[in-house]
């Protein structure tokens, strides 16, 4: 995958309807939000529905169900119906109902899995396997994210340097700056940011790519400003409706993703095992 801005200039992405709709639901219209916000709410009973009768319900033109379909990516009412009915089989249970501790763990597990299963969905393993090729040769990687973000950007800087790989993740963003406008031809810069408007991590992602060095933006909105200035984009998921103030949902999306990413890693690095064996026997005494 060469750089990319928009789903529009992409072949297809994997998946379900319903991930493409919350991928891309801050860049709709307030017409194609209204068709898809009553598509997330009553996608069992669309897969038998006619576009004509979809749009009598959404109140809507059924031009306007054509133009959602295209947006998402795909050639009609018809493939788009397809991917919704995936959806639907493959969907569990809502979470249950209660306001004990037990029912709020239950539904914290059912937001979780959900957003990993749509991760999943959006996955594209040709751009992360680029992205693992660039990640073995480069001299340098640095990670930029703030808050949250920042956190999974020290945890995958973390995994890489035990394989030997340079990696730096600052939590200062003036030191980011710094350090990135130091790196050499091929290195390559990833930014985490979930909204993808993380101004920091916009602002060092054009610094990067101002120098022509590879740049990667981990987000779960498309079309969004961190995705303007990376050569390839990853896409995670996240809960529209998670409990309320959780950010359990964006962190493992993230963390599956940068797991995913390090897995591709592993068979393209020249002596995996050795390096890991070496981290592991440097802080054996940090321990009892």
């Amino acid at each position: 995958m060469t750089q990319t801005s928009s789903l529009s200039s992409r072949p297809s992405l994997p998946g379900g309807a319903i991930s493409l709709i919350r991928l891309q639901a801050h860049t709709l219209s307030p017409s194609l939000r209204r068709v898809a916000d009553y598509v997330v709410q009553h996608a069992d009973d669309i897969v038998h529905q006619t576009i004509t009768e979809l749009a009598g319900n959404a109140g809507v033109s059924e031009a306007t169900i054509t133009r959602l379909c295209r947006k998402l990516n795909f050639a009609g009412f018809h493939a788009f119906k397809l991917a919704l009915a995936t959806d639907v089989i493959g969907r569990d249970p809502g979470p249950p109902p209660g306001t004990g501790l037990e029912a709020q763990a239950a539904r914290l597990a059912h937001y979780t899995c959900q957003t990993l299963e749509d991760t999943v969905n959006l996955l594209e393993p040709a751009v992360i396997e680029q992205v693992a090729d660039r990640l073995v040769r480069a001299p340098r990687v640095e990670l930029t994210g703030q808050g949250n973000s920042g956190l999974m950007a020290q945890f995958f800087a973390h995994r890489l340097m035990r394989l030997g790989i340079t990696a730096i993740a600052h939590t200062d963003p003036h030191l980011a700056a710094v350090s990135i406008s130091t790196l050499p031809t091929e290195g390559m810069v990833i930014g985490l940011s979930s909204s993808g408007s993380t101004i920091d991590t916009v602002q060092h992602l054009r610094l990067a790519q101002s120098k022509q060095l590879y740049t990667v933006a981990i987000t779960h909105r498309a079309s969004s400003p961190v995705t303007r200035h990376a050569d390839a984009i990853l896409f995670t998921s996240a809960q529209e409706v998670p409990l309320k103030d959780s950010v359990l949902d964006t962190l493992v999306s993230q963390a599956m993703l940068l797991d995913l990413l390090y897995t591709a890693v592993l068979p393209r690095h020249p002596n995996p095992q050795h390096m890991l064996r070496v981290s592991a026997e440097s802080v054996v005494e940090k321990k009892y």
